[in-house]
Parts: C-alpha cells; sequence; structure tokens
C-alpha cells in the first residue's frame, strides 16, 4: 500500500494570534483588510481558531511595504483618436510569516510577495482589484501553510 504523509501545520497549531501587520504604505484601511484576510484564511480554510498572543499556539505577522493602485494595464483608441483604460491593476506587497510559539521557530515565511488584482473601469472600482489581490495573498497563505513537510 502506498500512502501520502506530510504537508500542513504541525498537528499541535490549533491556535493562531494574528498580529497587526506593519503598514508602510499610506493606505491605512489596508492593516484591517490585510488582517481580515488572513483572519478568514486561518480560520475557513485552515481550521484554526484565533486567539490572543499569549495563548495562541502559532502568530502570523508581516509587514506591508507597498501599495499601488489604478495602473493602466491595457488600453483601447476609440474614436477621434482618444485613448481610454480598459483594464487596471492593483498590487500589494508585503512580507508574511507563520511563527510557531510552540517549538519556537519559523513555519513558513514569504518575502517580497507580491499580490495583484485586475479590475475593467469604469464599472470596477480600485475596490475589486484590491478584494483580488487580497484573494491572491490567502491562496499563497493557504498553500504556504500546507505545503509544510
Amino acid at each position: 500500500m502506498y500512502g501520502f504523509a506530510g504537508g500542513g501545520l504541525p498537528p499541535h497549531i490549533r491556535t493562531v494570534a494574528i498580529l497587526p501587520f506593519d503598514n508602510q504604505t499610506g493606505e491605512v484601511a489596508l492593516t484591517q483588510e490585510v488582517a481580515d484576510a488572513v483572519r478568514q484564511a486561518m480560520e475557513s480554510r485552515l481550521g484554526l481558531s484565533v486567539a490572543a498572543e499569549d495563548r495562541a499556539d502559532a502568530v502570523v505577522r508581516g509587514t506591508i511595504s507597498r501599495y499601488q493602485a489604478d495602473q493602466p494595464l491595457s488600453f483601447r483608441q476609440g474614436q477621434g483618436g482618444n485613448v481610454s483604460v480598459t483594464r487596471r491593476l492593483v498590487t500589494i506587497s508585503l512580507s508574511i510569516e507563520i511563527y510557531d510559539q510552540i517549538e519556537d521557530r519559523v513555519l513558513w515565511q514569504r518575502g517580497g510577495l507580491r499580490v495583484e488584482g485586475e479590475y475593467e473601469p469604469p464599472g470596477e472600482d480600485e475596490k475589486k482589484g484590491r478584494e483580488l489581490a487580497l484573494e491572491t495573498l490567502v491562496a499563497d497563505l493557504v498553500d504556504g501553510a500546507q505545503s509544510q513537510w
């Protein structure tokens, strides 16, 4: 018989504290939006309970280093030579880590992580691009946490 073992967080990790990310951008709301996305990933996708830092098995922490909104991606030339933007991009750059407080070691970390979200103006706005970028962050975080061997 063949089997598959390994991956995922260690079995002793049942609770997690999500510390406020250090936000080095001018976009103040981003701190809470990142924390909410990380919390949702930890609870719903990894099955962990959120706890205070002093009672948590693991801690998630990070730094938001860059935020760029409204970057034009594609254009369309209209009548009369007018050019309009048909797709725009939001980019968030950050570093993140999951730290095992019980065994005193980093379980997963990723520096220089860049997540993006595209949106179509004028029907969608920057908020849609930011939501898509945060969905990518959650997917990367969950994949990273589950890839531990």
